[in-house]
């Protein structure tokens, strides 16, 4: 009895470190140039979204492309933005709240008059997957 109280707490504590284990791997396209770094955000709220990431990178851009992977991602709703950030102050510039720099977000989300929504950025993750997101800015 003992052995199988064990066998069924080491399974479920594998079970529940194996759901944790996501990736996420992001690919942005279509840099003006390779000048500054690409700011990279993962969203696990829509109330946060645009406001406070849940995990950032900042990567180089090379041949006018940048890839960042996210790992150990838990099982969940996630949404991504970037940006151009060329002069590498670590923020998204405007002009007159214009922005200045590129940016996009995740299932490339539309942000004709306004930022992208939640709604059409967000995607799952679940089951120990790896969820590849193609951005172009």
């Amino acid at each position: 009895m003992k052995n199988s109280i064990l066998m069924l707490l080491v399974f479920l504590h594998g079970s529940l470190i194996l759901n944790a284990q996501n990736t996420i791997e992001v690919k942005i396209i279509n840099f003006a140039s390779d000048k500054g770094v690409a700011q990279i955000g993962l969203f696990n709220k829509e109330t946060s979204f645009l406001d406070k990431f849940y995990k950032g990178k900042e990567v180089k851009i090379k041949d006018q492309k940048a890839v960042a992977i996210f790992t150990d991602i838990p099982d969940g709703t996630y949404a991504i933005s970037v940006f151009h950030d060329k002069n590498e102050d670590e923020k998204l510039n405007t002009f007159l709240g214009i922005p200045t720099e590129n940016y996009a977000a995740s299932n490339n989300a539309p942000s004709k008059f306004g930022p992208p929504k939640w709604k059409d950025a967000k995607f799952e993750v679940r089951n120990g997957e790896i969820v590849k997101q193609k951005i172009s800015l």
